[in-house]
């Protein structure tokens, strides 16, 4: 993550507001099998097998699949996500449009992660060489460099970022959620309408044109079915063991100034509710938890270990979390790779959220919102993801089963 010390206004205020709700039970919109559409990459070997067998243990219509010939590496370019992705699962909809209407898509192991910007022009390519050649040529003077070059390679550097359209680079999921909401601007990210921070804000895109979007995805077959059997099990027979929060500073006294104040703090908010459901360990201090000192962990959230996951966990079945860094979900395939939502899958738990690209702290979901609705039972894990997470046209990614209820509701 960048080293953004403050939040926009207009988000801080939102997340502001936040502190004044009242986070009572309340009826969620009753995610049911029959609004899903499970979407498969029919090229990957094994992927139509674990739809259709997510689909069996959870009731979904036959006729709720949709089978894409898509590529199978894991960014594709934005031509082939509006023609091969967008343009068929629109089309899938439409058909389906007599039914009770598809509110979630499910992705099944197989399916891109990354969308990449817009194809340049050709005036465009040849200006961002020009801006490269001058920034290499600024690189090569003599150290140190005055206070002039360091602006004038600042200034290259944003004029390389707008014009090669880098703000476009988006999650296939997030991207996908607004499916049904274009035109809208593709730079930048949009407001999420059902983040209940931007509950009394005029949002552009209307709640009826979102669309939940999660994942059973992970590095290979065998660890996206247990993903599905784990979930059943803990469903079934609830989800055991301790919460872990890892905060890198004490209970803040008064406002919060900056955006990592404000998740930091939340964090601790975050336990509280959790303790209504099982024991938490929180750490209030910079370093993360040790490995291997986190025995039989069902609920974790905590930052900031770049790209480089700790082995602290001993998951349990239906485990959920996410581990606040940038990148952390550029890649679910590559096993080289040290990113937290690849190697905590490989580990053991059921559902993680992450970010593909750099999506800036107020990009995650906000960990009182999202674990204070979990926790309550009234809400499935897609639910409490879509009430907490700001922003659509972006960089996270749930992987996990939408329809996972690990609680039942809590009896006042």
């Amino acid at each position: 993550m960048k080293n953004l010390l403050t939040i926009g206004k207009e988000v801080y205020y939102a997340l502001f507001l936040l502190l004044f709700y009242c986070l009572t039970p309340c009826a969620s919109c009753a995610l049911e099998p029959s609004e899903i559409l499970v979407v498969v990459n029919k090229r990957m070997p094994k992927s139509i097998d674990i739809a259709k067998y997510y689909m069996e243990k959870r009731s979904i219509p036959e006729s709720h699949l949709l089978q894409l010939s898509l590529s199978l590496k894991e960014t594709i370019s934005r031509q082939e996500y509006d023609e091969m992705l967008k343009g068929k699962i629109l089309k899938k909809l439409i058909e389906l449009s007599s039914e009770p209407r598809i509110s979630t898509l499910v992705l099944i192991y197989g399916m891109p992660l990354k969308v990449e910007p817009s194809e340049l022009s050709w005036d465009d390519k040849k200006e961002v060489r020009q801006f490269r050649k001058k920034k290499k040529d600024l690189l090569q003077l003599p150290k140190p460099i005055g206070e002039k070059v360091k602006l004038l390679l600042k200034v290259l550097t944003d004029n390389i970022s707008v014009l090669t359209r880098m703000k476009e680079r988006v999650s296939v999921d997030s991207e996908l959620a607004l499916l049904e909401a274009e035109p809208y601007a593709l730079s930048g990210w949009i407001r999420n309408p059902y983040f209940l921070g931007f509950k009394n804000f005029d949002n552009a895109i209307p709640k009826d044109k979102v669309l939940l979007v999660s994942r059973l995805d992970g590095p290979d077959v065998s660890t996206v079915y247990r993903i599905i059997d784990d979930t059943l099990y803990a469903e079934k027979n609830g989800l055991k063991g301790k919460a872990y929060i890892d905060a890198r500073w004490s209970v803040p006294e008064g406002e919060t100034g900056s955006g990592y104040q404000f998740y930091d703090a939340s964090l601790h908010k975050a336990a509280k509710y959790i303790e209504k459901r099982m024991e938490v360990v929180i750490d209030d201090k910079e370093s993360l938890f040790k490995e291997n000192c986190c025995k039989e962990a069902a609920l974790y959230c905590g930052w900031y270990s770049l790209s480089h996951y700790i082995d602290s966990f001993e998951w349990q079945p239906g485990s959920i979390g996410y581990h606040m860094a940038s990148n952390e979900c550029s890649t679910l395939k590559n096993t080289t790779r040290s990113v937290w939502c690849l190697k905590m899958l490989q580990n053991g738990i059921s559902a993680v959220i992450g970010p593909v690209y750099e999506p800036y702290i107020q990009g995650f979901p906000i960990p009182e919102l999202f674990f204070s609705y979990l926790v309550e039972g009234y809400m499935s894990l897609g639910e409490a993801y879509l009430v907490s997470t700001p922003y659509f046209s972006w960089q996270m990614i749930l992987v996990g089963d939408p329809l996972y209820q690990p609680f039942s509701p809590i009896e006042n």
